[in-house]
């Protein structure tokens, strides 16, 4: 049965993600498809911070192979997969302000806080861009306590499109499961998909009316309101114009779904979606944001009673909640790459072309100054980045280097990213790409 009531608080989520513009961004040139080059990367923003020492082998204060390194508990899921491994330390955010978090200035590089619109456009939207064509080209998807995802089933804390244009993050997984599969559902989600495309269909045509009644001042504002609807309905049809291939791809429905016992059944779900959306080709970039870029989520599925505020008080090593936090992520790591390596591309696999990359949207710490922001990087991309190794850094290069080395990688012509030259004499010590991930 369908509740209108429901039905329209599905919609106004779907469309507050078409504010943030990261539905249906603008069209523009692929990148080449060169060996080497990634086709899709992935961005995992773990909130509260990333404390080195929660990554790095014990013993290695330089950089080295990690051949013949332990990987530490909270990450060795990741030990079969360490030839596939580079572990980044001594990278700087000082100049995102972070604190409790930076917020968009994690994946922008720039200054964020609680509050603060974006000031330009972050990586994940950058290379969204520049890799390969797809129909969604940017998936961000959001993971806290089951009571937030339920309440506000889209957020925006993390990625953006331009300055004062957020995207949003996809929480309830319901709703993300109807906007990327509904069309080639049955049932109740068939019909619940149908009943919003049409509602969605109507209220473009009333808002397009109504905008050109406005005063000439405000009809340019009202035009991206009504762009959003353009955007939603425009993917629904792509979408649906791709059903046959989808229907291949399509997770499962479940009780995980409807009647999630812990907000970690929404977390794996949500995994899977972004995962089939991945393989299926749906996107080419997808932001993962657990605790959504905030200083809140919570892990009771894995029987972790606190959550919130006071997970960043804790010290995370050899804390053994924030090993079982970090673990639970690792595996989250290890079926990205599994699912990946079982979908054959060109003359190897969907992840020999895919770049992971796990941080936090907090540097090291909660109520840290950014001086220090590790980062792991999973996959190579034919050879493209090194692996299997741990580089320390001095400290004299930004977060904005790496995701410089990014783009350049997806054939961008780049020296900087989102760091002008006064900033850059400031907090960067060279010009163009990290030279040390590079293989």
């Amino acid at each position: 049965m369908i509740n209108r009531r429901n039905m329209l608080q599905g919609m106004a989520a779907g469309v507050g993600a078409a504010f943030g513009a990261s539905l249906l961004p603008r069209q523009a040139s692929a990148a080449s498809s060169q060996s080497g080059s990634p086709k899709r990367i992935v961005f995992f923003m773990q909130n509260q911070g990333f404390d080195p020492a929660t990554c790095i082998p014990t013993g290695m204060t330089s950089s080295g192979s990690l051949a013949k390194a332990k990987l530490p508990e909270p990450i060795e899921a990741l030990e079969p997969f360490k030839e596939r491994l580079h572990i980044i330390n001594g990278l700087h955010g000082i100049h995102t302000s972070p604190s409790h978090s930076a917020f968009f200035g994690a994946l922008g590089g720039y200054r964020g806080s609680d509050g603060v619109p974006p000031s330009a456009s972050t990586i994940d939207y950058e290379l969204s861009k520049a890799l390969p064509q797809t129909l969604l080209p940017h998936l961000c998807i959001g993971m806290d306590s089951i009571e937030n995802m339920r309440t506000k089933p889209t957020i925006a804390n993390l990625s953006a499109s331009g300055a004062g244009q957020p995207i949003f993050m996809y929480s309830n997984p319901n709703q993300l499961y109807q906007m990327l599969y509904g069309g080639i559902s049955t049932g109740d989600i068939r019909r619940q998909h149908e009943a919003r495309s049409g509602v969605l269909s109507q209220i473009e045509q009333m808002a397009a009316a109504k905008g050109r009644s406005l005063p000439i001042a405000d009809q340019q504002r009202y035009g991206q309101y009504v762009q959003g609807f353009r955007d939603v309905n425009g993917l629904r049809d792509r979408l649906d114009t791709a059903s046959d291939h989808l229907r291949k791809f399509a997770p499962a429905v479940d009780e995980r779904y409807t009647k999630p016992e812990f907000e970690t059944d929404w977390h794996d779900v949500l995994l899977d979606l972004g995962i089939s959306a991945l393989t299926s080709g749906i996107t080419n970039t997808l932001t993962i944001g657990s605790g959504r870029g905030e200083i809140f989520g919570a892990w009771k599925g894995l029987g972790i009673e606190q959550q919130g505020h006071n997970l960043g008080h804790m010290t995370q090593h050899e804390n053994p909640i924030w090993i079982k936090i970090r673990q639970y992520n690792s595996r989250m790591l290890v079926r990205l790459m599994e699912s990946l390596e079982s979908v054959p591309e060109g003359s190897g696999t969907m992840m020999d072309h895919t770049l992971i990359v796990y941080t936090s949207n907090n540097a090291d710490k909660q109520h840290t100054n950014g001086a220090n922001w590790p980062v792991m990087l999973l996959g190579n991309c034919d050879g493209i980045f090194k692996t299997g190794c741990f580089t320390q850094l001095d400290g004299k290069r930004p977060i904005n280097a790496l995701y410089t080395t990014l783009l350049q990688v997806a054939g961008q012509n780049v020296d900087r990213f989102n760091m002008d030259d006064k900033l850059a004499k400031k907090f960067d010590a060279a010009t163009g790409p990290l030279k040390e991930v590079l293989g």
